[in-house]
């Protein structure tokens, strides 16, 4: 017998090549008029290209989205788009341009059109996150939820190889995750095996050949369902350490993710065998925490957490931070255990139980 709640999030996905172009349409469809686009410096030239499918339905583009969604960058960009008369935001990249635009929706209630080029899963979950005075704090509002999507396997066909392996194991982390959670259901368990599996299938084609746009496709379809997991049910340990990571010492976000996901999993896997052996199965593997570390091997992921600039003596704050404020864990979160679980992740050892 099942005892559980589930409730849907409505939003509309267009999944397929060249669904970009759809753009405008998808602004009428809303009821809007003037979209301002959202990017990263790094992909100016991408939101110009939707700026110009939209014609004179654009307000403009604005460049500045960052990493964790410093607060001050978002009343930048608040302000700009009351500037330019937007009634919409079209967000166009990864987590981070994401993030930007829910950090608008926050304040402005403006409706927010989701084009991934990363797997990183934001846009398919009411989360925001907003980083101020070093920490980062997150919530959960449904008029965050990107209104629409548009999944086209095409733009992350540049994606480096290493940035795809990254953000598909971040979007992992989301299942991952969604298989232990307290307010976990059948319904999102399906979709966090399946989507697991679609990844792990996908980065290994991506591997083989960057421009495969099968194995481009199937890396989408799993971060469309791991994002879908990450916005229906609660997070535990592991997002906890992450959002404590990027947000205190401004370590690069998937990156994060990937490293620590291992062995998160494995302070983790005495509390949830039935979570545990589901991953291992989507993984193909003997277990869950060992598996995921040698995907990141195989993939090259980076060694561990001093690969991408935490010091070893931040490892305590880091541990102070997270054991500050604790979100639900299968199981309990201690002090002694917790500072393990760092400097493992921090040296890149196997995860251990």
């Amino acid at each position: 017998m099942y005892d559980f709640t589930y409730t849907t999030h409505s939003s509309r996905v267009v999944f397929g090549k060249g669904s970009m172009k759809l753009i405008q349409q998808e602004v009428e469809t809303l009821g809007a008029r003037r979209a301002l686009v959202l990017c990263t410096p790094q992909q100016r030239a991408e939101a110009e290209t939707v700026a110009s499918l939209l014609g004179p339905s654009s307000a403009g583009v604005f460049d500045g989205a960052q990493m964790h969604v410093p607060i001050e960058n978002a009343r930048r960009a608040r302000e700009f788009a009351k500037e330019v008369g937007a009634d919409c935001a079209v967000a166009i990249g990864g987590g981070s341009t994401i993030g930007l635009g829910k950090a608008i929706a926050l304040e402005s209630s403006l409706p927010i059109i989701a084009i991934p080029t990363t797997y990183a899963g934001s846009e398919m979950t009411p989360i925001y996150g907003i980083t101020e005075e070093g920490l980062k704090r997150t919530g959960r509002d449904q008029k965050v939820l990107p209104r629409t999507v548009l999944y086209d396997p095409e733009l992350s066909a540049g994606l480096p190889a290493q940035l795809s392996f990254v953000s598909g194991i971040n979007a992992i982390a989301h299942a991952a995750e969604g298989l232990y959670a307290k307010d976990g259901n059948p319904v999102m368990a399906m979709m966090a095996e399946e989507g697991i599996r679609s990844l792990a299938k996908g980065l290994r084609g991506v591997k083989k050949n960057n421009r495969d746009m099968e194995a481009r496709s199937e890396c989408l379809y799993g971060a469309w369902l791991c994002g879908t997991v990450l916005g229906n049910v609660g997070m535990a340990l592991h997002h906890k350490l992450c959002h404590t990571l990027g947000g205190t010492f401004n370590l690069p976000h998937a990156q994060t993710h990937a490293i620590v996901l291992p062995h998160a999993l494995a302070y983790n896997s005495v509390a949830a065998a039935d979570a545990m052996a589901r991953i291992a199965r989507a993984l193909d593997a003997g277990d869950a925490a060992g598996g995921l570390y040698e995907l990141n091997r195989e993939l090259g992921v980076p060694d561990g957490l001093r690969a991408i600039g935490l010091r070893e003596e931040d490892l305590d704050l880091a541990c102070d931070v997270a054991m500050s404020d604790p979100y639900w864990n299968p199981r309990p979160v201690e002090a002694r255990p917790l500072r393990e679980l760092l400097h493992r992740a921090w040296e890149g050892c196997r995860p251990r139980a």
